[in-house]
């Protein structure tokens, strides 16, 4: 599809790799902006944050921050979260950690328990922001 046709823009932000998959970080598709699942790895090393759930939660909420930011949006944005947990026993400390990051009113949000391939979370979000 050329660029003309498409009704979204894709966002990648600035000094971190390209995805390795075929997807975009970010997207505009009107005055909504959309995350792709951010996990606990550093965006510039890849390494993972750490091996236990707040550690990898903290980075999690920071690349979100980062592709929200690239955005020109930040956490105070987001409408709705959908987070995934490798164990749904994770879910009282997740939250406790959710709750430093983002703010009443809160977002809509899903958890759900998944299977995530060596990480402990990951998570996606939409954003609103009227665009000039």
């Amino acid at each position: 599809m050329s660029e003309e046709l498409r009704h979204w823009t894709p966002v990648q932000p600035a000094n971190t790799k390209p995805p390795a998959g075929a997807y975009s970080p970010g997207v505009w598709a009107g005055n909504l902006y959309f995350v792709s699942g951010q996990v606990p790895r550093d965006p510039n090393t890849g390494e993972l944050a750490g091996e236990d759930i707040e550690s990898q939660v903290r980075q999690t909420m920071r690349n979100l921050e980062r592709v929200l930011q690239a955005g020109e949006l930040s956490l105070t944005d987001v409408v709705s979260v959908c987070v995934h947990l490798a164990d749904e026993g994770d879910w009282p400390e997740f939250d406790r950690i959710y709750r430093e990051f983002m703010s009443p009113p809160f977002p809509t949000r899903t958890v759900v328990g998944a299977r995530l391939r060596g990480i402990r979370v990951e998570i996606t979000a939409t954003a609103y922001r009227p665009r000039e």
